[in-house]
């Protein structure tokens, strides 16, 4: 594996924040329960082909430990 230089990880690092935090906004945009739109009980986040997790949303990061 290659090594990144520290500008190219942050613009990642970010952007793929970016992508876990508009996941957020459509989430609640969106949701038909009270309990999504109104008390914002939900977590986003963004996963590789082997399931890790390689970013989350600002949400409630309890619900992340559930998912693979």
């Amino acid at each position: 594996m290659s090594e990144i230089d520290p500008a190219t990880f942050e613009v990642v690092k970010n952007a793929l924040y970016a992508a876990a935090e508009e996941m957020k906004v459509v989430l609640a945009k969106t949701a038909y329960s009270p309990l999504l739109k109104v008390a914002g009980d939900y977590s986003c986040g963004l996963f590789d082909g082997r399931g890790e997790m390689v970013a989350q949303g600002p949400d409630l990061p309890i619900h992340l430990g559930s998912m693979p």
